[in-house]
């Protein structure tokens, strides 16, 4: 089966046997994983910079942390924290994502230079999806039961996990649409961990191949998150290696595109497979230098 068409600001992205990898730069102090490990607009070019000599194919920033249980960050904040970090990157070729929810940071963050919106609300405010409209810029739908900042839900919540991310994203996908989004602009993500306990994020990647079935790319945000930690027993900065066996799934699965912390790490990992699986030949003295490999 062919892989769905994805328009970005007019952009055919090319969605082929590797997934693409989505570099993460965050702009918000306080992230799960790496708040305050890039402090100033400077150090946070240089990491954006670094992922994108790394691999990354996009880069997604984020000005608030998706934290559960701390206030919003104001629109205007989250606006100084995000756009010149937007402005820089984009001038310097990259493909820019935004995380965001509001209406407001998404319509300033493509007038600086984005051509992605991704909002973890799951389209909570379709106003959102008039940026897009507008604008030509990509739309990430991602599932989640609560609101933005939320905790949570009872565990019990769901009655079949993975059919309700199914329904939730085709109904999204419909309000998109009727906002006047082309169906080549949507992605879609499962939303890992979000209103999920980690034994529901389980089983909700285990048939990525009914998210598939809608007929729009996949977007897998996996990267050091909560699920990984409960198989491992690891902390955040620790499940890089867990991560990579969550990116081999989805990769297996057919997901288009990869969120992740690590690019250098994931970029090696998808090498490394597509040689191994086939998907690509080494020439007969590719690697070969002359003090390398000596014969025995």
């Amino acid at each position: 089966m062919s892989a769905p068409a994805l328009r970005l600001c007019g952009l055919e992205l090319e969605l082929g046997d590797r997934p693409l990898l989505m570099g993460i730069v965050n702009a918000s102090p306080d992230s799960f994983s790496d708040g305050g490990d890039h402090p100033t607009l400077q150090s946070r070019v240089a990491h954006g910079e670094a992922l994108l000599a790394a691999g990354a194919d996009l880069l997604d920033v984020g000005g608030e942390s998706a934290v559960g249980g701390r206030p919003p960050v104001p629109v205007d904040e989250e606006r100084e924290r995000v756009l010149p970090l937007v402005s820089r990157l984009a001038a310097g070729g990259a493909l820019v994502s935004v995380d965001t929810y509001k209406p407001e940071v998404a319509a300033a963050a493509v007038q600086a230079g984005a051509v992605l919106i991704n909002d973890v609300s799951g389209l909570r405010d379709p106003r959102v999806a008039g940026v897009c409209a507008a604008t030509g810029a990509g739309l990430v739908i991602m599932h989640t039961r609560v609101e933005p900042k939320g905790t949570l839900l009872d565990p019990e919540h769901y009655d079949d996990v993975v059919a309700d991310v199914a329904r939730f994203l085709r109904e999204r996908m419909a309000v998109a649409l009727a906002r006047g989004v082309a169906p080549e602009q949507i992605v879609l993500d499962p939303g890992p961990d979000f209103a999920k306990t980690p034994a529901q994020t389980v089983a909700v990647l285990r048939r990525l191949d009914v998210l598939k079935a809608l007929g729009r790319p996949l977007l897998l945000a996996v990267s050091r998150k909560d699920f990984i930690g409960a198989v491992t027993g690891r902390g955040p900065r620790e499940r890089d290696a867990g991560t990579l066996a969550a990116l081999a799934h989805g990769a297996d699965a057919g997901v288009h595109i990869l969120r992740v912390h690590d690019v250098a790490a994931a970029a090696d990992f998808l090498a490394v497979r597509q040689v191994l699986g086939g998907g690509r030949e080494l020439a007969p003295g590719e690697g070969l230098g002359p003090d390398r490999y000596p014969s025995r």
